[in-house]
């Protein structure tokens, strides 16, 4: 799932990324009302954390614009300031929910969690191929009712290659979705990652789901 993190703070952007990336979401960010209100009309967002005091428009002025646009993205509105009526301000300018820093990331996760859930009548939040599923709101991966235990990078490939199931992914595809772009995509890291997962996924005696096509990409399917 793709998460889109506004907040001006550069410490305390980059700690809530890793964190986020840790468990498993894709993670875009912006740092000023402009950017944030950019990337989330042209790309799409299963959720979007917005500070409210970021440069430019400020995070209220965000959200109304969004819910005006007939956006439903569930938002989490962050703000230093813990006074009622700020509170009031954001949810009535269409936030999901608030929560006032400093906060504890087990608590911030938890919220994430549960903003996810509710969005879950929407959209599907189960995988299916086969007999290889994934949870997206829980990051559980199982195969034949067993789950399997993933890295956060292995996670977010195998998810990537399963929100595409038979379609062929290229791997610029794979390596701006999963790694951002942070390495050429012709490089072996690619590779590695996708045996790495098919040691675990395809495993001996199961159904090979994951396959390459040379010079072309990867797709995962039952054949």
């Amino acid at each position: 799932m793709r998460i889109l993190l506004v907040e001006d703070e550069r410490r305390l952007s980059s700690f809530i990324k890793r964190g986020l990336k840790e468990a498993c979401y894709a993670v875009d960010t912006a740092d000023n009302g402009e950017d944030a209100l950019f990337k989330a009309e042209t790309d799409s967002y299963d959720l979007i954390v917005l500070d409210i005091m970021i440069p430019g428009r400020d995070g209220i002025d965000v959200c109304r614009r969004l819910r005006k646009g007939k956006s439903e993205v569930p938002i989490l509105m962050l703000t230093a300031r813990d006074d009622v009526e700020d509170k009031i301000t954001g949810l009535d300018a269409g936030a999901d929910d608030y929560l006032t820093k400093p906060f504890s990331f087990p608590e911030f996760l938890a919220r994430v969690r549960a903003l996810l859930r509710r969005k879950a009548p929407e959209r599907t939040t189960h995988l299916r191929v086969a007999d290889l599923e994934i949870d997206q709101v829980a990051h559980k991966v199982f195969r034949g009712g067993k789950e399997i235990v993933l890295t956060a990078t292995e996670y977010g490939l195998l998810e990537f290659l399963m929100l595409h199931s038979g379609q062929v992914v290229t791997r610029t595809m794979i390596s701006e979705h999963v790694w951002k772009g942070d390495f050429d995509a012709f490089s072996n890291v690619i590779n590695v990652y996708i045996n790495y997962l098919r040691r675990k996924v395809d495993s001996a005696g199961a159904k090979r789901l994951i396959h390459a096509l040379r010079g072309v990409g990867y797709v995962l399917k039952e054949e």
